[in-house]
Formats: structure tokens, C-alpha cells, sequence
């Protein structure tokens, strides 16, 4: 009897059933290749119009005034300005971000204190960013003034429920046999908690990454927080410069030159977060040899 079940596992399918196989497979691939189309479109424009005009003094040098030749035209007060802010807002919305998510997963679960958070969390990921950049603009601007600090407190709203969401599903996935070998090895609920939170690492970075690349890529609420300047960022309490508002604002301009340089802007803009990516990816690779 095992034999005539083997002979009938080594038999060819049915020719309509490859027919049906195939066609799926087709249909499959199609599909992929139309979800990607976009995508390589977007990326292959800004490649094809920014990396003929892009130069060492782009990146070192501050915009230069619209009709003057031969002087150095670039927006490295912009790459400060959002590392600037992107960074302050990672700085704030991280590590909230981590903690709420461990309280979700591994202590709150399912208290109504806990769901009503994460309720609140799932809402405030749906909010478009140009209302949260209303809403800083409401707190801070108003009652003090456009500055740097208003630009990332935006951003860190915008963050914060991405790593809050990403980093649950992260810890979710950890085995509860894991927990419940950490406590019959005599753990208390924080040091099981940090282990779980090792094993989910991977999955943390990454959505910490997501939210990152989400920051750097807004406009609204840096227009509505931290509006733009030509020159350098003069601290935390004044007006920043952004990659993403000035390409907004030179993509506008009826200048020719200006338009070039926000092409440029694009390819670096994706290129920062192309190489946070790469560089999040080979640390935990390196951390985590066995994963």
C-alpha cells in the first residue's frame, strides 16, 4: 500500500491541473511586476534627472541665489536640517515607542488600559501628517514660535504609533514557549520581557526604520513647524531647512536651476534611507549571526 502511494506521488499532475499551476504562477508574477512598476518608475525618474547634476558641492555647499554662474549651488544646510530633526524625533519617539509596545504585548495585553492605548495608537497612525503638522503648529508655533524643535516634536508624533504598531507584532511573533521557559528558569516579568525583546530585535529595528524613512520623506509638518532656511541651522529654537521642503518648494520654482537641484535632493533623500536600511540590516546581521 505505501508503494502504490509512493508510485502515485512520483506521477505527473494531471495536464489541466499544470495548465492551472502554470497559469497561476503567471498570474502570480504579473502581478508582482505591476506592484513593482511604480515603484522602479518613481526610482528610475529621479535617477535619470538627479544624478546628472549631482556634485561633491551639492553636498557641501548652501544654495546660491537664483542667475549667479560659477558659484558653489548646493543644500547641505538642508541634509543638517533633517538629520537634525529626524533624529531629535527618533530620540523621542523610539524609546516611548518600545516601551508602550513591551507594556502591550507582555504586561497590560488585554487590561482596557491596554486597549484603550492601543486603540488610540491605531487611530493616530491613520491621521494624515497634515494634521499633525496643524496640531504642532496649534501647541508649539503659536504659543511660542517656528523652530527646529516644533519641526521634530511633528515628526515624532508621525513615528510614534508606527513603532508602537510594528514593534507589538515584533514581540507577538517571539514563541510563548520562550516566556514560559524564561519563568520556569526563574525570571521575573522584566528580565523575560528583555529577553523576548532580544529575540524580536530584527523586527523592532525594522519597524523603527519604517518610521524613520516615514519622517524623512514629510512636508506638511515641517512647513507648518519648522519652514525653511537658506543658510544653516542656527539651533533648536529657529527655523531649519529640510531635504523634503525644499525640494517641495524648488520642484515649484519657475527657475530652471532650481528645479535641477531638487532632483538632486530627491536622489540623496532616497539615498539616506536606502543606506539607513543597509546599515540597520548589517548590524543586527552582526548581533545576531544566528537569525
Amino acid at each position: 500500500m505505501a508503494n502504490d502511494d509512493s508510485l502515485e506521488l512520483m506521477q505527473p499532475l494531471p495536464v489541466r491541473r499544470q495548465w492551472f499551476s502554470n497559469g497561476m504562477t503567471t498570474i502570480a508574477f504579473l502581478g508582482t511586476a505591476i506592484a513593482l512598476l511604480p515603484l522602479l518608475a518613481i526610482l528610475l525618474k529621479i535617477l535619470w534627472e538627479g544624478v546628472p547634476h549631482l556634485k561633491w558641492e551639492v553636498l557641501t555647499s548652501l544654495p546660491a541665489p537664483v542667475g549667479l554662474e560659477g558659484v558653489p549651488n548646493g543644500f547641505a544646510n538642508a541634509i543638517q536640517g533633517t538629520v537634525m530633526m529626524v533624529s531629535i524625533a527618533s530620540l523621542i519617539s523610539i524609546p516611548i515607542g518600545v516601551l508602550t509596545a513591551i507594556y502591550l504585548s507582555e504586561f497590560g495585553k488585554q487590561q482596557p488600559i491596554a486597549q484603550a492605548v492601543r486603540f488610540v495608537v491605531t487611530i493616530l497612525s491613520g491621521v494624515p501628517s497634515i494634521v499633525v503638522g496643524v496640531f504642532a503648529y496649534a501647541v508649539i508655533v503659536l504659543n511660542f514660535k517656528f523652530s527646529a524643535l516644533a519641526g521634530s516634536f511633528a515628526l515624532a508624533v508621525i513615528m510614534l504609533p508606527i513603532v508602537v504598531l510594528t514593534t507589538e507584532e515584533a514581540l507577538k511573533l517571539v514563541p510563548m514557549q520562550q516566556r514560559l521557559a524564561s519563568a520556569a528558569l526563574g525570571a521575573n516579568a522584566f528580565q523575560t520581557a528583555r529577553t523576548v525583546m532580544k529575540t524580536a530585535l530584527p523586527g523592532i529595528t525594522t519597524g523603527a526604520l519604517l518610521a524613520v524613512a516615514r519622517a524623512a520623506g514629510e512636508t506638511a509638518p515641517l512647513i507648518f513647524t519648522a519652514l525653511f532656511t537658506q543658510g544653516w541651522s542656527q539651533g533648536l529654537l529657529q527655523p531649519a531647512p529640510s531635504l523634503s521642503v525644499m525640494i517641495y518648494n524648488y520642484a515649484n520654482s519657475a527657475y530652471v536651476q532650481q528645479n535641477q537641484l531638487a532632483w538632486t535632493a530627491s536622489v540623496i533623500l532616497v539615498g539616506m534611507v536606502l543606506l539607513t536600511n543597509l546599515l540597520s540590516r548589517f548590524i543586527t546581521r552582526k548581533r545576531l549571526p544566528n537569525r
